[in-house]
């Protein structure tokens, strides 16, 4: 797949310039045109036909949100220091696919930018038709679809993935049992169940002896 071209907008041109190098930093990302208004923003983006948007909401010449409902055949990750609920709902309303609090780090931009490729992926994997099990996956839904085995509950369940997603990194069993205050064995079955449902990704590790240890890594 090609890289994922990004517009970059900021009224500050020093964060956007940050903010820039943040997406550089992850592979697969590439930035292709930065704006610092409303009205550059929508220009850039008929001009450089971006895939992604980076977009702040307080802009000198219009709203961010205004841009956001102006941008047709693009996707939308809000990146603003407003934190009130009513505008966070508009910008999910508008059709945001993520929004993050600024000021924020690399590491957070990267971890919104990994999911963001992600679904991508999984929707050019899919084909020409969905089945519900991948839509829920593709929104975060829960796996209603996917009943717990024997045994498990949906608390302990939601526990340990929350536990996983907020690691932003992966987790062995051992590490998400002290994390979680569980049994390693009863982690290791939960983070099983994550992988196998497709919210969560295992992989080996090895080492020098034995068997290999498991990691896991959060998918959403």
């Amino acid at each position: 797949m090609n890289d994922v071209r990004v517009l970059v907008v900021d009224d500050d041109f020093m964060v956007a310039r940050i903010h820039g190098g943040y997406v550089a930093r992850v592979p697969g990302f590439r930035v292709v045109s930065t704006a610092h208004t409303g009205a550059g923003a929508l220009a850039a983006a008929a001009e450089s036909r971006p895939d992604l948007v980076l977009l702040d909401i307080y802009l000198p010449d219009m709203s961010g949100l205004e841009v956001l409902k102006a941008l047709h055949d693009v996707d939308v990750i809000m990146i603003s220091a407003a934190r009130d609920v009513p505008t966070v709902q508009e910008a999910m309303r508008g059709g945001a696919v993520n929004y993050l609090i600024k000021p924020f780090t690399a590491a957070a931009l990267a971890e919104r930018l990994r999911h963001y490729a992600d679904t991508r992926r999984r929707l050019t994997a899919i084909g020409a038709e969905v089945r519900q099990d991948d839509v829920d996956r593709l929104f975060g839904a829960p796996a209603a679809t996917a009943p717990l085995p024997k045994g498990l509950s949906a608390a302990t369940c939601a526990l340990v993935a929350d536990t996983l997603r907020e690691a932003g990194r992966d987790l062995s069993a051992a590490e998400t049992a002290e994390l979680t205050g569980l049994s390693r064995v009863s982690a290791r079955r939960y983070l099983d169940h994550l992988s196998t449902v497709g919210r969560a990704e295992s992989r080996p590790r090895y080492g020098t002896a034995g068997r290999p240890e498991h990691r896991y890594r959060w998918l959403g």
